[in-house]
């Protein structure tokens, strides 16, 4: 009986002394650690520290606006230090809430260094590691050993993390990953906000996005907006192109993006595709069209022979959907009177790699070992491999020149095959001594050999011609000034062999020392010689 009444008696004292301490808290300094309540409450030894309380079973001490609660609590009272044991929750001004098995608390300092299953929290990000340091201060939790960010559907891990409470960002360093369910993101160093969610990074970066690659240095990431920048020479990569820039913009909730300053983009078709070069260039992923402007250039890939095609202006898009709203004259059959058109959209779509075109505006040019040509307007289609040229087009081969109001021109196996010039059709060909072989009509339907041109056929009304005939030896011996309804012309290794006139032929040949050469061109006739492209490089540097 006498055991039992002095364990009744310890215990009373022990509940009226929490209470008194409870009472006199509330006239404390903030600054001090206040006892709050407890199960069991013991006033331990003294030492040279100060003197000791230990708080057993729901324990609670308070400081501030910050309130701690534990299994068990130490408390050097003179130093203002405490010891948290079991089950520790520390709940700061019910803004951000931490939990871990072990709390050192410096009251003075008002920091926290916290142990095991540590989990800290604001109502919208989980923070976990195992060992934490936090300062209720300025609300500022830091680790260093491995740590795990959940906000919404993102994770984010790294090594290092520095959690800032009143901004809700947080700063991860060392083997950093976020992933959600579009993203994956590996990098050194990243600032993270719980709130915007936004993340910047400030060091070489990987990111995979759906089938994308992003490589960059600096830049952010808006994981609920879907939006990115990135600078210092950013690089996308998928299954079927690259495009590198000196910085990049993309919306991936609208598909828009945005490429300035040496902006490149690389198909990874070696042969049949295309790469495109230029100051700015525009992306719509889900229609899958660009708009390149600031000198542009676009390098159609070929297995020998890469064209080159500089304007002001290049815009392209899947010819399956442009067929949906207008036609696209096919050139294919030139022997065809009439104009054929692109229809069958089925056969398009079945062949991805050849579902493009391209249109180009402006002071085009275009480049290629074989073929060189200027006009106002381009469209080019990888379907039928085919150039449309408009507004005072001009084409060149070898010593060539080929001019109209319209010129279509068909590419196969990588060199030029066939073309048909409307309106205003005309013909010259550079002969030895300043001489030009010339043919002019309503319209050209022209072939060609090994990329050279092999034949000519030019209707008019009549067709007008202007040939420098010569001998077995290569000699100019005269120059045969004829019409005719039909005119076809042979060439031999790209140069005017024979000439056939096809009904109504009316014609006189005159000795080369009795013609007046300028008299006999043929109407509009002019030699364009010095506007001709000369290599590639005068694209590339245009």
């Amino acid at each position: 009986m006498g055991r039992f009444l002095l364990f009744l008696f310890t215990n009373i004292f022990c509940i009226s002394l929490v209470a008194q301490r409870a009472a006199t808290d509330t006239v404390t300094s903030g600054k001090m650690l206040n006892i709050i309540s407890s199960e069991k409450y013991m006033l331990l030894d003294k030492d040279t520290s100060g003197k000791f309380v230990a708080l057993v079973g729901h324990a609670v001490v308070q400081q501030g606006k910050t309130i701690f609660s534990a299994d068990s609590i130490v408390l050097n009272e003179k130093e203002n230090v405490m010891e948290a044991f079991g089950n520790v929750y520390i709940n700061d001004a019910d803004s951000v809430k931490t939990y871990a098995q072990y709390v050192k608390y410096l009251g003075k300092e008002k920091k926290a260094f916290l142990n095991k299953k540590v989990k800290l929290t604001d109502g919208k990000g989980v923070l976990t590691t195992d060992n934490l340091e936090y300062d209720t201060q300025v609300k500022i939790g830091k680790y260093f050993n491995g740590g795990k960010v959940v906000s919404g559907k993102t994770t984010i891990t790294s090594n290092e993390g520095y959690y800032y409470g009143e901004t809700k960002d947080v700063y991860f360093k060392k083997k950093v990953v976020l992933i959600d369910p579009e993203t994956k993101l590996y990098t050194d160093t990243l600032m993270y906000n719980i709130n915007t969610e936004i993340s910047t990074f400030v060091s070489p970066t990987k990111i995979y996005n759906g089938k994308r690659t992003i490589l960059t240095k600096e830049g952010n990431y808006d994981l609920k907006r879907e939006k990115g920048n990135f600078g210092s020479r950013p690089t996308i990569e998928d299954s079927t192109y690259t495009f590198t820039a000196d910085k990049m913009a993309f919306d991936d909730s609208t598909g828009l993006g945005e490429f300035e300053g040496n902006a490149v983009y690389r198909s990874k078709d070696t042969v049949g595709g295309y790469d495109i070069i230029a100051g700015n260039i525009k992306t719509n992923r889900k229609t899958n069209s660009l708009l390149a402007t600031k000198k542009p250039i676009l390098f159609i890939k070929q297995t020998n022979d890469t064209i080159y095609v500089s304007a002001d202006t290049l815009y392209s898009a899947r010819l399956s959907d442009l067929l949906k709203y207008r036609p696209v004259a096919a050139i294919r059959d030139t022997s065809k009177t009439e104009t054929v058109f692109i229809t069958d959209t089925a056969a398009i779509k079945k062949d991805s790699s050849t579902n493009r075109f391209f249109e180009a505006y402006y002071h085009v040019k275009i480049f290629s070992d074989s073929l060189q040509a200027l006009c106002d307007s381009l469209f080019y289609s990888l379907q039928d491999s085919a150039f449309r040229l408009f507004k005072n087009p001009v084409a060149w081969a070898q010593q060539n020149q080929i001019t109209g109001d319209t010129i279509y021109l068909y590419v196969q196996n990588k060199k030029p095959d066939r073309l048909k010039v409307f309106e205003n059709a005309m013909a010259i060909s550079k002969e030895a001594g300043g001489y030009f072989n010339q043919v002019r009509g309503n319209s050209i339907n022209g072939f060609f050999k090994d990329g050279k041109i092999n034949f000519l056929k030019t209707k008019g009304s009549p067709a007008d011609n202007v040939y420098y005939a010569t001998d077995d030896y290569k000699k100019l011996i005269g120059v045969n000034r004829s019409s005719s309804d039909v005119i076809h012309v042979y060439f031999e290794d790209g140069k005017p062999e024979k000439v056939v006139f096809i009904n109504n032929l009316q014609g006189t040949m005159y000795p080369m020392q009795q013609a007046n050469h300028e008299e006999l061109k043929v109407k509009k006739f002019v030699w364009l010689e010095d506007i001709r492209p000369k290599s590639k490089f005068e694209i590339l540097a245009n």
